[in-house]
């Protein structure tokens, strides 16, 4: 019988949109056999370690602001250095999502951010895995993928707009399925090494 896979969810939401992301993150995981657990990361200095160095596969979360990762989460991520001295993520599977207001919001570098984070660990970054949607005149605003990126899965929420409202549908069924993905990529890792 395989080890059961476990997935950790570190992110930081100020207003819920990126929460609500999160649990889009989690739902497509959990569907695709893994566990999960959250690690809310805006108090650093509560963090649970040792429930992220349990876990198979990390997947980071932030809002972008000022086309970066959050303080929070930047912080979080100076914290981890002890982590990264004993190589605690050390061949981890890792992913990241973020929202922003703007359709753009310079997102973008948030993922670099992140991904460069996962690589200084040793982890195994996992893309999007699909191409970008509403690219056509038949496209729509209900496509996966439709801000087009291809490092994580992207959300937008208006500014004015609560979680329950934003992100929309589609942003969160791209999260969900990115989820799946990481799930499935964190169990081919862990069955190859065994």
């Amino acid at each position: 019988m395989s080890k059961e896979v476990q997935v950790a969810i570190a992110f930081f939401s100020a207003d819920g949109h990126t929460e609500a992301m999160a649990k889009a993150v989690a739902r497509g995981a959990r569907e695709n056999g893994a566990t999960v657990v959250y690690v809310p990361v805006s108090e650093f200095e509560d963090i649970d370690w040792s429930t992220l160095e349990a876990a198979d596969a990390i997947v980071f979360g932030s809002p972008t602001y000022m086309g970066g990762v959050a303080a929070p989460f930047k912080a979080f991520m100076d914290a981890s250095s002890t982590v990264w001295y004993k190589q605690g993520w050390l061949n981890k599977i890792a992913g990241g999502f973020s929202v922003s207001a703007s359709m753009s919001g310079d997102r973008h570098n948030v993922f670099l951010q992140m991904s460069t984070f996962a690589a200084q660990h040793g982890m195994i970054w996992v893309s999007l895995g699909m191409p970008p949607g509403n690219n056509y005149s038949y496209g729509s605003d209900e496509d996966l993928n439709r801000l087009g990126t291809y490092y994580g899965a992207a959300g937008q929420a208006n500014m004015d707009e609560g979680p329950e409202a934003a992100p929309p549908q589609s942003d969160r069924d791209t999260a969900f399925a990115y989820g799946g993905r990481i799930a499935k990529a964190a169990r081919r890792w862990v069955e190859g090494a065994e």
